[in-house]
């Protein structure tokens, strides 16, 4: 029974991961071809992004399939990633 809950704990870090990647996909096509990063829809696509993947984590955090830590540290990882992004756009400009 351990390697299967292992198995679920694995697939559900990945699975949240490969979200904040689309996430951050998303954001890059958007700041490169469709708005800037001071457009209210950039900011509402990047707050119900963000919020969608914090209830993923929220959820999977419940479920015990990854900490608090893990997750806390997919958003920083995340967040720093799109700070990044946003910065090179506004130096862009």
């Amino acid at each position: 029974m351990p390697e299967v809950t292992i198995t679920h704990r694995e697939k559900a870090h990945a699975l949240l991961k490969a979200d904040a990647d689309k996430i951050l996909r998303l954001i890059e096509v958007q700041i490169e071809n469709l708005t800037m990063p001071q457009c209210p829809v950039y900011e509402e696509v990047l707050d119900t992004q963000m919020f969608g993947l914090s209830r993923e984590i929220d959820f999977a955090v419940r479920l015990n399939l990854i900490s608090e830590d893990e997750g806390a540290i997919l958003l920083t990882n995340l967040e720093k990633k799109l700070n990044i992004l946003h910065e090179a756009a506004q130096k862009s400009v």
